[in-house]
């Protein structure tokens, strides 16, 4: 009996926690923190410190992705289908961060090129962006406001969550709290 209640008993702690972390994983708001200060480099080869990221006080999607990763891609692919729309209604910007390595970091810009993305994007090829906002898993989507806080941020892709992306951009564009 005490086998049963112990097995019973495990069972349901591991329902809990997976049922925790797949809830964590799918939508995280978060308190306000700043975007760290790293350096990355655009397709071009120049270096660029996310410090200096802007867009005129609207806000800022920062989406991490890699060629290898088929929700990241469906994730943008789904984004660039509305986000004309988004950009006229609300100023947002997008920025597409890659985090393909060394093997593969020279096809990020024909693949992009060839999607025809019109995202800034730049590439983190040694993850030191990804690691200094303790990602650990992609596609990783971040929401900054006009001061350059991150205000919200959402883990994972399914189809249809671009729309929960762009009620919390409207929100920030409106200068509302995402929490509510």
């Amino acid at each position: 009996m005490k086998k049963l209640i112990l097995s019973v008993s495990l069972i349901l702690l591991g329902f809990s926690v997976v049922y925790s972390q797949d809830t964590a994983s799918t939508k995280l708001l978060t308190k306000k923190f700043k975007f760290p200060s790293v350096d990355v480099k655009t397709l071009d080869g120049k270096t660029f410190n996310t410090s200096q990221l802007s867009n005129n006080g609207k806000p800022i999607i920062v989406s991490f992705w890699a060629m290898w990763c088929t929700n990241c891609i469906k994730e943008l692919k789904a984004i660039q289908d509305v986000y004309p729309d988004w950009q006229s209604e609300t100023g947002v910007k997008l920025i597409a961060v890659s985090i393909d390595d060394s093997k593969s970091v020279d096809k990020v810009k024909p693949f992009v090129n060839g999607k025809n993305w019109d995202y800034d994007v730049y590439l983190d090829q040694n993850k030191d962006l990804y690691r200094a906002l303790n990602i650990n898993q992609i596609p990783h989507t971040f929401v900054i406001n006009g001061n350059g806080d991150v205000v919200w941020q959402h883990v994972t892709y399914t189809e249809g969550a671009e729309s929960d992306l762009y009620n919390i951009v409207k929100k920030v564009a409106a200068g509302k709290d995402v929490s509510q």
